[in-house]
């Protein structure tokens, strides 16, 4: 699994103006079942995404087409780890852990 860290490197009116594509962005990856949860940091500099399991080069192309990354309004940290814990709410959403009855 991934956390995604955005950093904005631009204006927040630059970042506010490619938001709604941003959003469809994240709708879209929601609806393939590649996103768990997205939103925005606070203080208000950049957001965060959580993501299933997935290969890196597919990660990082799927972060290559957004729009905050191809107008070059965000930078990206990407934080690989495997959950060996989760939540009861949670364990079903993550293949890395053996679920056990």
């Amino acid at each position: 699994m991934y956390v995604v860290l955005l950093t904005y490197t631009a204006p927040l009116e630059e970042v506010d103006y490619a938001l709604p594509d941003h959003a469809k962005w994240l709708d879209k990856h929601f609806q393939a079942g590649e996103f768990l949860a997205a939103g925005r940091r606070n203080p208000r500099n950049g957001g965060v995404i959580i993501t299933r399991p997935m290969a890196r080069g597919k990660l990082d192309a799927i972060l290559g087409t957004d729009p905050f990354s191809v107008g070059h309004l965000a930078k990206y940290e990407v934080v690989e780890f495997s959950a060996t814990r989760t939540a009861p709410e949670v364990r079903l959403l993550n293949e890395a852990v053996a679920h056990t009855a």
